[in-house]
């Protein structure tokens, strides 16, 4: 009877491992391979915590610090450079982390980091506006270093994270008082050579908003919208973009302007649309606060800017 047991036991066993692998394997491919939204808005949260970060701001220092503290076994670069502004020289600085890939070739994944200076004195921190999606990129970092290899390089192109300093504008949005960081970079990359190996590049903006609704910018690369377009169907996010259109004058053109296929993700279309917000939302007022942001929404548009990604290592 002991050897009857024994036999009934192993039989139990490998039966109820078998029924294991064929609920795993039954599982939707998507319900494993979720960014983390959760995780970039606990970053984002912490970020936002450092409160107004606007150039020459004590904030603004604690911000680049935040940055670095991420990045500490990562290959960062610091672009430090002065702009010329409406008050006068401001120091600025982009943050630059590279991944190397085996493909000759670069995607670039950028945001902006700081506050808007204008608002300084109303405590504006921006947790939508520069925050978000600062959050995001770091756990997009988190990601990428899970795909490098054991020779320390991504199978694919190289992905440059890029953080600019200098988006908003010092005094007023126009002319050049504004985009400081990326036409910056644009410059220098250009006369370096380093535009040259760009595949694309994609700015992140505003996307922890709640309500998501991602409009397509019409000034960005028609393909590159596209491709994006396509990964956000293949992670089943399609309802959230494009469903409207406009222009933005934002970091992607100093680059779309020397002929780099960019693309500026934006939801711009954020908070009501009343007298009291000046019809514009929680754009750049003290209510862009953490409390209108969401994992869901930051789980959305990590998963998208991770399937572009591999759409264009496709290509």
């Amino acid at each position: 009877m002991r050897r009857v047991n024994l036999v009934l036991q192993k039989r139990d066993t490998r039966h109820r491992l078998l029924a294991l692998l064929m609920l795993a394997f039954s599982l939707p491919a998507t319900a494993q391979q979720h960014f983390r939204g959760d995780k970039a808005l606990e970053i984002t949260r912490q970020f936002v915590a450092i409160g107004p970060r606007w150039c020459t701001s004590p904030g603004h220092l604690k911000a680049e610090a935040f940055i670095r503290a991420q990045f500490k076994g990562d290959k960062l670069e610091e672009d430090t450079f002065t702009a010329n502004t409406p008050i006068g020289p401001v120091p600025m600085r982009n943050f630059i982390v590279k991944f190397p890939g085996k493909k000759d070739g670069v995607i670039v994944l950028t945001t902006h980091y700081e506050t808007n200076y204008p608002l300084r004195n109303i405590g504006f921190v921006g947790a939508n506006d520069g925050g978000s999606t600062t959050g995001m990129l770091i756990e997009i970092a988190s990601e990428i270093r899970g795909q490098v290899s054991k020779n320390g390089v991504l199978d694919g192109y190289s992905v440059w994270l890029v953080f600019f300093d200098g988006e908003e504008a010092i005094e007023h949005w126009q002319g050049t008082d504004h985009t400081y960081g990326s036409r910056h970079l644009a410059a220098k990359w250009g006369s370096d050579g380093t535009l040259g190996r760009i595949k694309a590049l994609l700015l992140a903006d505003m996307l922890g908003d709640k309500d998501l609704d991602v409009q397509r910018e019409t000034e960005s690369t028609p393909w590159l919208s596209g491709l994006v377009l396509q990964a956000a169907k293949n992670t089943g996010h399609a309802k959230y973009f494009f469903a409207k259109e406009q222009a933005e004058e934002d970091d992607h053109l100093p680059f779309l302007q020397r002929g780099v296929p960019a693309v500026d993700v934006i939801d711009a279309d954020y908070g009501p649309h009343t007298a009291e917000y000046n019809y514009d939302g929680w754009h750049h007022t003290a209510q862009d606060t953490m409390d209108k942001l969401s994992a869901k929404s930051l789980t959305i548009a990590g998963d998208v800017f991770l399937e572009s990604i591999k759409l264009l290592n496709q290509k």
